[in-house]
C-alpha cells in the first residue's frame, strides 16, 4: 500500500498513544477525550516518524511507567512554541499535554493574546510522566534532548516561551526563574522568553498575574522576529 503523509501521520498517532508498559490493556484516550482536545491529536506529517519514535521509547526508566507518551501537540510549523517540564496525571491518561488544571490556565494565558492551542505548538522537556509528579531527573532530561532537538527544528518557532525551571534551564543555566522571567534572549532569529510554569501559579495566586504580564509581549516579540531562518536548538 502507498503510505502517503497522511497514511503515515495516522498511523504514527495510533503508534503514539500505544499504552505503556506493553501488554497493559488501557482504551485508546482519543474515544473519551472532551470534544474541545480531539483536534489537539492530529499529528503533522513532518512529525510522523519522531512520535512514533517517542511511542516506542526505552532510553529512560520512565518508559516503565508511562500509560502514554506525550509527544506534543499543535502544528508544524508554527510561529509560537511553548516547553514546559514533564506530563502530570491527566496529561499520561490522554496523551496531550497541558490538559489539567495547569493546561485550562495556560489556555486562558493564550487567549489574553488572541491565540489558541491550535495555532502553537506545545511539548515538555520530557515526554513521559515522572512518577508521582515528581521533577524530571537530570538523565531523563538528557534522553529526551533529542527528540526535543528535532521538534524545535520542525516547528521553526519565532518565539519559544519556557514554562518551568527545566525548560528555562537548556537557555538560561544557572539563572533563577523569580530574577529573569520575561527578559526575553535572542537564540539565532528565535526570541527565548522564560516563564514561571502554569502550575506554580495555581499554588502562589500572584503569580498569577506575573504570567499575564509576562504573555503580554509575545505579540511584539512575534512581530519583530525574522520568519525565514531556521531556528537554533
Amino acid at each position: 500500500m502507498h503510505r502517503t503523509p497522511a497514511t503515515v501521520a495516522r498511523r504514527s498517532c495510533r503508534t503514539a498513544l500505544a499504552p505503556r508498559p506493553e501488554g497493559s490493556r488501557v482504551a485508546d484516550p482519543r474515544l473519551t477525550a472532551p470534544p474541545a482536545l480531539r483536534p489537539l491529536y492530529e499529528v503533522p506529517a513532518v512529525a510522523a516518524d519522531l512520535y512514533e519514535e517517542v511511542a516506542d521509547c526505552p532510553a529512560c526508566i520512565l518508559a516503565k511507567t508511562r500509560t502514554h507518551t506525550v509527544p506534543g501537540s499543535g502544528p508544524m510549523p508554527a510561529d509560537l512554541m511553548l516547553i514546559g517540564e514533564g506530563p502530570g496525571q491527566r496529561e499520561d491518561e490522554l496523551g496531550l499535554p497541558f490538559v489539567g488544571r495547569s493546561g485550562q490556565f495556560l489556555d486562558e494565558l493564550l487567549g489574553t493574546i488572541g491565540r489558541s492551542r491550535q495555532d502553537v505548538y506545545v511539548t515538555n522537556v520530557v515526554k513521559c510522566r515522572p512518577p508521582g509528579n515528581r521533577d524530571p531527573e537530570p538523565a531523563e532530561i538528557a534522553a529526551c534532548r533529542g527528540y526535543l532537538d528535532r521538534q524545535i527544528t520542525m516547528v521553526r518557532p519565532r518565539v519559544i516561551a519556557t514554562l518551568g525551571r527545566f525548560s528555562m534551564a537548556r537557555w538560561f543555566p544557572g539563572e533563577r526563574i523569580s530574577s529573569i522571567h520575561g527578559r526575553a534572549l535572542r537564540a539565532g532569529s528565535t526570541w527565548v522568553v522564560p516563564m514561571y510554569h502554569p502550575a506554580a501559579a495555581l499554588r502562589t495566586g500572584s503569580l498569577r498575574e506575573v504570567m499575564k504580564q509576562d504573555f503580554q509581549q509575545i505579540p511584539a516579540l512575534l512581530a519583530s522576529a525574522p520568519a525565514d531562518e531556521a531556528p537554533r536548538p
